[in-house]
């Protein structure tokens, strides 16, 4: 009895290493999966392109923004309540039209007293002369009444002067933009009432490469595509910045006549510049650059595995840059999937 019972728990024994070793190997094999499949989840999916030389043709696009031809802000130049706003936003004016007017009870009383002495001064002035000619004052006397006159006189034209200036005027001809205070309103000298834009021209304002700058010359013609028309519009290079901004970029101005008034300030347009076309460039898309073209990095992929490289941009043809160290012709170049890329990591590469 018991020898059956030694053997029933050597069998026991038996049965339960064997499961043992079982669920050691399949936890092993499962593990090795595992890390089969985590190894191949590393690989980024990204998309990438060949560096390549090219033929770049003379004519190139620069973006920008309109700009108005004049924007100014019509000011108080008195101390004073507005008595009365003549305009609305939007509607047009010319230059000297009266567009506000300020209480001017005050002003109108400093006139009137100023009138009164300078009368009085000249009055004083003509007894003092008929006086002189028969020696009933002197020389003296005489000269002092004179300038009397004078400073009464120039009391009176002040005072004149600040009357006019209770009614505020355009500057210039254009579209009242916008209005800052309303009537009953107290301002001060310099205090903004109301901001008028002359859009009958407007100037886009691009930035233009240090290497493309240089074949520009003020008056060159050049077509404006509006973002907001299918047609071209011509125009005229009005303005070439003598220093860049910086960044190597040479703010450029275009003028363009605006007669209908469709086109506003602040919208987009696309000059098109006409230069020199250039042959065997190397160049890379712009949506390679990890940042901005500025920053000057992107992902060069090599057995699968992207390393971020430092290159040196050139000229900005667009969609295109030109390259000019750090690549070569044959790299193979990230275009897609840099937001999940750092330096030297696996790739697979989409077809």
């Amino acid at each position: 009895m018991k020898k059956k019972t030694i053997i029933t728990i050597v069998v026991l024994v038996g049965i339960a290493a064997a499961f043992f070793f079982i669920l050691e190997n399949n936890k092993k094999k499962n593990q090795e999966e595992v890390n089969i499949v985590a190894e191949k989840n590393n690989n980024v999916v990204v998309r990438t392109i060949e560096v390549g030389k090219e033929d770049i043709e003379g004519a190139f696009n620069v973006n920008g923004t309109f700009l108005a031809k004049t924007t100014s802000q019509i000011s108080a130049e008195l101390n004073g309540q507005v008595a009365a706003i003549y305009v609305q936003e939007g509607e047009s004016v010319v230059s000297g039209q009266v567009l506000a007017r300020l209480v001017g009870d005050k002003i109108n009383v400093n006139v009137n007293n100023a009138k009164a002495a300078l009368d009085n001064a000249v009055a004083t002035l003509n007894r003092y002369k008929a006086a002189y000619e028969t020696g009933g004052v002197t020389a003296v006397q005489l000269d002092q009444a004179k300038l009397q006159v004078d400073n009464a006189r120039a009391q009176f034209e002040s005072a004149s002067l600040n009357s006019g200036d209770t009614q505020i005027k355009a500057k210039g001809s254009g579209i009242v933009n916008k209005k800052f205070v309303e009537e009953g309103a107290i301002v001060a000298p310099g205090t903004p009432i109301l901001e008028v834009v002359d859009i009958s021209t407007l100037k886009l304002k691009v930035e233009v490469d240090e290497a493309l700058v240089s074949q520009l010359k003020i008056g060159d013609s050049v077509k404006v595509n509006p973002s907001v028309k299918n047609n071209s519009i011509p125009g005229k290079i009005t303005f070439i910045a003598p220093a860049s901004n910086g960044a190597l970029k040479f703010p450029v101005e275009i003028t363009i006549e605006n007669q209908n008034y469709d086109l506003k300030a602040g919208m987009y347009g696309t000059a098109t510049f006409n230069a020199s076309g250039v042959d065997n460039v190397l160049t890379i898309p712009r949506e390679a650059f990890v940042g901005s073209v500025s920053d000057n990095q992107v992902f060069v992929v090599n057995d699968n595995v992207a390393s971020l490289t430092k290159i040196q941009a050139g000229v900005n043809y667009g969609d295109k840059v030109e390259v000019t160290k750090g690549l070569k012709e044959g790299d193979q170049v990230v275009t897609s999937g840099q937001i999940n890329l750092s330096d030297n990591t696996p790739v697979k590469i989409l077809k």
